[in-house]
């Protein structure tokens, strides 16, 4: 098992100090760029619809995660519920709209990190955490005590604020944001969020600014980011500028999964354009686009699929 990057902090006292600020910040909620300063403190809902407790939908070995994150043991998923998103076509919306779950103590939300490593999972994958990251460092506080000693995935929309992100800087080791747009009307049209592209740049920037690429061994990420991005119909998702920033202002050798498995769900059969599956060739043209551009790293350059 390879060193995590937290340990450090943890003896250090960074962690605590770290775990008190955003916990302050929760009295005025600035965690994510909506900046929606509802008193979560008090357990008023935030635009995620989540309190002061975080709420966990589920947990425990996931294997339908990249082969370099699942490995031969599945990573550990703690599926958090609500979000600071509000996608139409949400494929989980039960749980990221509709808050289905379980809320959760600190105490108790280490006692399931602590599971998932009892589990024998490669990593502790922390998805959608960007609304409960106060909640998620003073979990860590208690579990670190009692022995956590896996690698942290942070599973995101991307939709993270850069000073949000400089708590977790020494805390998680691999990011895993899936950036949805590079248009933000679009965003705004279909996840009901402002200034998308303009938020994720830097958030990406800064991701990648902590960790640095994707760094693998014996089979599996100990590091780095990892870029996640779903590939839309009708070209809704600006799939090429996406590749081009990333190629252009973050790093050739990324690693970046184009994700082919879009399809309705939730509110998406109101919007005509996003009622149709992918097409092979949508699929083939962003492929081919990330060859041009020199990212090879994660991608199936294979086009016939």
């Amino acid at each position: 098992m390879s060193y995590p990057a937290y340990l450090d902090l943890y003896d250090q006292g960074v962690l605590h100090e770290r775990a008190a600020i955003a916990h302050e910040r929760l009295a005025s909620c600035t965690l994510c760029p909506l900046v929606c300063r509802a008193d979560r403190l008090h357990d008023e809902a935030g635009e995620c619809r989540v309190g002061r407790e975080a709420i966990v939908a589920s947990f425990g070995p996931h294997f339908g995660e990249e082969d370099v994150l699942r490995g031969w043991r599945g990573s550990g998923t703690v599926f958090f519920s609500g979000c600071n998103l509000h996608c139409v076509y949400c494929q989980n919306y039960d749980i990221s709209q509709f808050v289905e779950g379980q809320a959760v103590d600190a105490a108790h939300l280490a006692d399931i990190f602590l599971d998932i490593q009892r589990d024998g999972c490669h990593n502790l994958n922390l998805v959608t955490p960007t609304h409960v990251i106060a909640q998620i460092l003073e979990a860590l506080t208690i579990a670190i005590l009692r022995g956590l000693r896996l690698p942290i995935v942070y599973n995101t929309s991307g939709y993270d604020s850069v000073a949000a992100l400089r708590l977790l800087d020494g805390v998680v080791d691999i990011y895993m944001p899936d950036v949805k747009y590079s248009d933000s009307a679009i965003g705004q049209q279909y996840s009901g969020i402002p200034h998308y592209w303009e938020v994720v740049r830097p958030a990406l920037r800064e991701m990648h600014r902590q960790v640095g690429d994707l760094r693998i061994e014996r089979g599996l990420a100990v590091r780095g980011l990892l870029i996640r991005h779903l590939v839309l119909p009708g070209r809704l998702a600006g799939s090429q500028e996406v590749l081009r920033f990333i190629a252009e202002e973050i790093s050739r050798d990324s690693w970046i999964n184009l994700m082919d498995q879009y399809h309705p769900a939730y509110r998406a059969f109101g919007y005509p354009e996003l009622t149709q599956r992918i097409t092979s060739n949508e699929y083939a043209e962003v492929v081919a686009c990330a060859r041009s551009l020199g990212l090879h790293r994660g991608i199936t350059l294979d086009t016939t699929r």
